[in-house]
């Protein structure tokens, strides 16, 4: 086996360090054997034969912005960085389309979306950073995604670099098309272990007006669930509704001040086209203490900036508690009816172990992200955030929830989707990886194991 066939491929030991994770805490991580940077479908194609050729693993990576450890390599992998593949091919405004490759930023395709007057509207926290190849290989929501959607809903078709190094195309151009399996969708949340998606074709939407926005202000974050389930009982439609509990408020404060109420348990952030008023008379039934609106888009915009950061704010958070601090974070989701409970339990959970737990989310889907917050060097700490984190995802499944409404499965919940799917699921599913990946070499280990 010679590296040098790999043309670019890059073997400095220090660059090989960056390339061993994303950013999910505490999930093992091994070291690649080299990592290359395509830039074309062809040069992917080259790297997969090369790679079967000698037995060797193969790891797709995007911005590595993940919070699941999906991205992480293994001892002697070929890491392959997507990012360089970042051109925007097509934008067809009759049809409301893209063409993109993977490495192509979520933020910069939304921009040139909106430079012709569409939208597209999966928005993740990480949107600034994160790539549509990845958004796509996690089926990532967003805080827009209440009203519109998550990514598979904008997927129309895939190239995919297959295990042996065949390229398959997926899906269609047309808004309608039921020709066959449904392969484009079989791939998308696949987290690189099937193919390596090489382009997108992508739906987009009219731009539309930028919609109000309010804060609301709860003495309880089981309130601030309650009061979601009355605005979805009352039959509004916003097109975001987030949480944040006071653990992030005073985070955020901390970490980029903006003058956000620290005494609140919950705050909910809506924004709707038509309906803010009777959001806020559902806040206020469900007994928020404040009510107040954005009075115009800039002010709007800082208040979703809030939500934007609350993952960097509580990165803070932990290295302020502890000299290596760090976050299990959690992404459940249960039915809206259930949220307030969910919420109910986690700070009990936290509060029986002492552990510091964060909850922010997309409370209009009852997504949730509990961030618990543990010292990495300390084995009693990281054992028991691991048992906070057992006991929600525990409690969230047994409401009828899943373990991941938008992270993925990754490293860290490998043993909670095969709780959730059950046998047959878990068989059915690696009867697929065995179709497709033979000698389990795309992204071993990940989503479950073969054994």
């Amino acid at each position: 086996m010679t590296i040098s066939e790999l043309t670019g491929a890059l073997t400095d030991p220090d660059l090989l360090a960056s390339y061993r994770r994303d950013e999910a805490d505490l999930c093992e991580a091994g070291t690649p054997l080299a990592v290359l940077r395509p830039t074309s479908t062809e040069d992917v194609v080259r790297a997969v034969k090369w790679a079967a050729k000698f037995n060797v693993p193969i790891v797709p990576q995007g911005a590595r912005t993940g919070l699941a450890g999906g991205a992480n390599a293994i001892d002697g992998c070929l890491v392959l960085s997507m990012t360089n593949m970042n051109r925007i091919l097509e934008i067809d405004r009759s049809n409301r389309l893209a063409v993109v490759q993977p490495g192509v930023v979520n933020a910069v395709l939304s921009r040139a979306a909106n430079a012709e007057g569409l939208r597209y509207p999966p928005d993740p926290g990480s949107w600034e950073t994160s790539t549509i190849g990845g958004n796509v290989a996690t089926n990532a929501g967003g805080m827009c995604c209440v009203k519109y959607g998550v990514t598979t809903e904008y997927v129309l078709g895939l190239e995919v670099v297959l295990a042996d190094g065949r390229v398959m195309r997926t899906g269609r151009r047309t808004p309608k098309g039921v020709a066959g399996y449904d392969l484009t969708r079989l791939f998308v949340g696949s987290e690189g272990t099937l193919g390596i998606i090489t382009e997108i074709t992508l739906a987009l939407k009219p731009a539309g007006s930028e919609p109000l926005t309010l804060v609301a202000v709860f003495p309880s974050t089981a309130a601030a669930g309650d009061a979601v389930d009355r605005i979805f009982t009352a039959g509004l439609a916003p097109s975001l509704l987030e949480l944040l509990d006071q653990v992030h408020l005073n985070a955020i404060e901390d970490y980029r001040p903006m003058g956000l109420d620290t005494s609140a348990k919950a705050i909910l952030l809506a924004a709707a086209d038509a309906d803010l008023d009777a959001i806020a008379a559902q806040c206020q039934t469900a007994g928020a203490i404040d009510i107040w609106q954005a009075t115009d888009a800039t002010e709007a915009a800082e208040l979703l900036q809030a939500r934007r950061v609350a993952h960097p704010a509580m990165e803070k958070l932990a290295m302020t508690m502890f000299e290596h601090g760090g976050l299990i974070i959690d992404d459940i989701a249960v039915p809206r009816t259930r949220l307030a409970e969910l919420l109910d339990e986690i700070e009990a959970i936290a509060l029986k172990h002492g552990v510091t737990v964060g909850v922010v989310g997309h409370a209009g889907d009852g997504n949730l992200h509990p961030n618990i917050v543990v010292d990495r060097t300390d084995p009693g700490s990281v054992h028991k955030g691991h048992l906070v984190f057992d006991e929600i995802m525990e409690r969230g499944l047994a409401m009828g929830g899943t373990c991941t409404g938008e992270h993925g499965v990754g490293l860290l919940k490998r043993d909670w989707l095969a709780a959730e799917a059950g046998p047959v699921s878990i068989e059915v599913q690696r009867a697929i990886k065995t179709a497709l990946d033979p000698a389990n070499l795309l992204n071993p280990g990940k989503v479950f194991s073969l054994t």
